[in-house]
């Protein structure tokens, strides 16, 4: 999952069914790559980091473990970038994107809300933590439309916690309450919700 190893470039939570990560790579068309790394990890030289795996792949110097891609991801981004991206590591983004394309992580996400709006009943609440924008995208359009949104803006952590937990920077937390279902159009969904 991460680059802080040189691990083999799998990136499945479930290491028994699915393509790797290293699939994906050598399977992929450039546009695709492109796509995964500018949606899943908003990354700005999606194309340029596609390109180079692209050109990697045929000279047969696909990278195989998360180091080898780390380092390709590296040489990819513009030597000025580098140097902008003080606080996150160049390849971050690109790692983000793939994890999520491997897992599928925001199909599993939606069908996830979907199965707790189902379960919920009426006034039931929700809370929900996102690690990152595209998730918490994603959980903030489903409260606002499905159901009646109890934090206007997400909660994140504290100084406190972020010294304590370095890791919980970027945890968002949204809640929100399943609406009434009345045959009064009048009706106020925030007595439900509290």
């Amino acid at each position: 999952m991460s680059f802080r190893f040189d691990d083999p470039l799998d990136m499945r939570f479930d290491t028994s069914s699915g393509p790797t990560a290293f699939d994906l790579v050598r399977s992929a068309s450039e546009h695709e790559l492109a796509v995964w790394f500018r949606e899943y990890g908003e990354e700005r030289y999606a194309k340029r980091i596609a390109r180079a795996l692209v050109w990697a792949r045929e000279q047969n110097a696909l990278p195989r473990t998360t180091g080898e891609l780390a380092e390709l991801v590296v040489r990819a981004v513009p030597q000025p970038a580098r140097r902008q991206r003080k606080r996150l590591h160049p390849a971050t983004r690109v790692f983000q994107a793939l994890r999520i394309a491997v897992n599928d992580e925001l199909g599993a996400l939606e069908a996830g809300l979907e199965e707790a709006l189902w379960r919920l009943r009426e006034g039931g609440r929700l809370a929900v933590i996102s690690f990152h924008s595209l998730e918490d995208r994603r959980v903030k359009t489903f409260m606002r439309s499905r159901m009646q949104p109890l934090t206007k803006k997400p909660v994140g952590a504290g100084d406190e916690e972020r010294a304590r937990n370095p890791r919980s920077r970027s945890a968002k937390l949204r809640v929100a309450a399943v609406k009434a279902v009345a045959s009064d159009p009048k009706a106020n969904f925030r007595e439900v919700a509290q």
